[in-house]
Formats: structure tokens, sequence, C-alpha cells
């Protein structure tokens, strides 16, 4: 293929989940020419499926600054940032403690957060737990709160970003999966089926599918490709305003103001990443019911609408990769959000762009190195 077969810019952003919308938005916002390659349509997998919590509650410590930057500023003030307030609702969210051993545990956990200097988390009494949420089981002991959280809508939240990332000039193809990137002198060629495109700059969003992008550069890391499922049930009567979890096991719980309750928390199954699908898993739906009608028994006879299933990369530590290749110039990984990226997303898109603008992050990313699991000796089997 000669020259003028290729297609320039200074980025090509591998993924249009909103990992990388938000990296396609930030590095055109930094005066960066940016293109952006989607295999399937932005949002299909993890970024359009997932619960569409806004949770800085109950995260990995090295998370916090990045989630607290999201939500001080992006998720409270979207529609200053995209135009759009991306559904976002701050009902709070609510860790629920179902006996005194979890309460326990959320003792320990919020000293240790005040003891780093955080304090956006707060244990709360039985009585609490009722004065917010009426409706729950008495066995609740209490739990953990975080006033400031909430949840918004994974839907517009891509159509905004998608939206102002080319407002801002990115150029977005989808139904272009990429086939391989390889070095080309001081640029990066980038492969797809009809078209190659000649960049300065890689970042790799491909979720799932990263981990292969970064095997094409000797860097493969121990991440697993699972499905994440949900389900929403029909329209009920109002009884629950916060978005709730539980210590103790998977969950992530909310109803709209339709009356629809969308029920989440790592729900996984199968997912084939070749056919790029997950079937639904009914023994762990069944599980996830089971926890929510033990919250809430008068939901015992309501109907599950619909089921649906996305694919995501985990990582073995549960956080994700955001860092420079280590193996080669011009490549930026951000990828293996394990079912928790929504929220940090707009914070993430600028991350990465500060990483190839400026070639270091204002939080620090050590954490998230890709390199960390050479260092920890967990390498991929």
């Amino acid at each position: 293929m000669s020259n003028s077969d290729h297609t320039h810019c200074d980025v090509v952003v591998i993924g249009g989940g909103l990992q990388g919308l938000s990296s396609a938005y930030h590095l055109a916002k930094r005066g960066l020419s940016v293109t952006l390659l989607e295999a399937e349509y932005c949002g299909r997998h993890a970024s359009g499926v997932n619960a569409g919590g806004v949770r800085s509650l109950g995260r990995h410590v090295a998370e916090i600054p990045i989630s607290l930057m999201a939500l001080d500023d992006y998720w409270h003030r979207m529609p200053e940032v995209v135009g759009h307030d991306c559904g976002f609702v701050g009902s709070g969210q609510l860790q629920l403690a179902e006996n005194e051993a979890e309460m326990q545990v959320a003792a320990e956990r919020v000293a240790l957060l005040n003891s780093l200097g955080f304090h956006h988390e707060e244990v709360i009494d039985a009585a609490y737990v009722r004065k917010l949420v009426p409706s729950i089981s008495p066995h609740v002991h209490g739990g953990i709160w975080a006033k400031r959280d909430g949840y918004a809508l994974p839907f517009q939240t891509v159509v905004a970003f998608k939206h102002s990332a080319s407002q801002l000039g990115a150029h977005i193809h989808e139904q272009t999966p990429v086939l391989k990137v390889e070095s080309h002198g001081a640029d990066w060629v980038v492969h797809t089926a009809t078209q190659e495109f000649r960049c300065g700059h890689i970042v790799n969003t491909a979720g799932a599918w990263a981990n292969g992008f970064a095997r094409q550069l000797g860097e493969e890391t121990p991440a697993k490709t699972n499905g994440l499922m949900l389900m929403v049930t029909q329209r009920v009567a109002p009884f629950v305003r916060p978005t709730l979890g539980a210590l103790g096991r998977p969950l992530s719980f909310k109803q709209f103001d339709n009356g629809t309750v969308v029920i989440g928390g790592s729900l996984m199954c199968d997912a084939d990443e070749v056919a790029r699908c997950a079937d639904a898993n009914a023994a762990a739906l069944y599980k996830s019911a089971q926890t929510v009608t033990d919250l809430f028994p008068h939901l015992q006879h309501v109907a599950i609408n619909r089921v649906w299933a996305g694919v995501e990369a985990f990582m073995p530590d549960s956080i994700p990769v955001i860092s420079p290749s280590s193996t080669v110039q011009g490549v930026t990984h951000a990828f293996g959000f394990s079912a928790h990226g929504f929220q940090l997303s707009p914070a993430i898109g600028r991350l990465v762009s500060e990483l190839v603008c400026d070639g270091r992050a204002s939080l620090d990313l050590h954490p998230f190195s890709i390199t960390r699991f050479q260092e920890s000796g967990d390498h991929p089997s």
C-alpha cells in the first residue's frame, strides 16, 4: 500500500468503549488529531451493558484518587463537560452490612481511609439505613454511606462522549476492527481490513481484546475475559432511592424513576472472545435474585423482564492497567477495568491525555503499571 493510502493522525485510539471515547475527547481537547477505531459500535460491551454505578464507595485504595477526580471534576459537572447530564442522579450509594462481623469490616475500612486522608465514606447504623431505605429487611445492621455517589445511564454517557469527541475533531470509525499494529520508523501503522492508519501514538483501550494488542508488543498480561450480566425487573412502586451494594456478597442494585429495578454486581458468565459475545448464566442470576429478595422480601414475586451480557477484561488484582508500554515508545494502555470502570472513565481519558501529551500523569499511576505483574511474579498462564 502506498503512502497516499495511509490515513495520518497524531493518535489512534483502539476501542470505542468509554475509556476510548473519553481518551479521544481529552486528546482532541488538547489539540491533537485523533482517530478512534471500534470493532463493532461504541459502547457495545462493558461500557454499554454495565449497571451505570457512579461509585467512589468501596474502591481499591489505589483507585480512590482517580475516582474522586472523576466524581468532583466530571460527574457532578457533566453538563459543563459534555453538554449533557448523562442521566446522572446523585442518589448516594450504600454498602449494606448484614451482620456484626460486616459492621466491623465497615468500621476498619473507614478508619483506614480516614488515616489516609479520605473522608468520602462514613459508617452508618441500622437506624440511619432505615431512614435512607425504609423498606430494607430488618436483619440489616448498618453499612457504609457515600452521599455524593449515584448512578448514570451508560448509553447516554457513551453518546455524550462520542458526540463531544467528534465535535472536537476526533474521527470515529465504527465496524472497523483493528487487525494488527506495527512500528514504521518513528510512527505506528494500525491495520484494519480496509485501511491503514499511520500515527505517532497508539492508545490501547480495547477492553477484553486489549491484551491481544499488548501481546503484539511483547507485554502480555494475565487478563482474563469474562461475560458480565445484568437483569431488569418489571415496574414496581418506588421503594428505594440510594444505589445499593453489600459488604458480604456481590450486589449492585438501583431503582429508576420509571419503577424498574436493575440488578447486577459482577455477575459473571462465559464469554467467547472470538465471537465477541457472552451467554447469560441462569444459576448466577438466580443467586443474585436471592440476594435481592433477602434484602427486600416484597420483591419475591416481581418478574424479570430482560437479561443481557457484555464482554469485559478482568485483572487478577481487580485494578486496571493505566500505563505507558514497557516495551515500545508511543503506546499507552488503559484496560482491564474488571467491571468497575464506568465511573472512572471521564478521569481515565484525562490521565491518558496527560501521559500522551506530557509524558506523565497528574496522579500517581504506579499501582496500575503494566509491569506490576512481572514485579509480582504473576505471569500469564
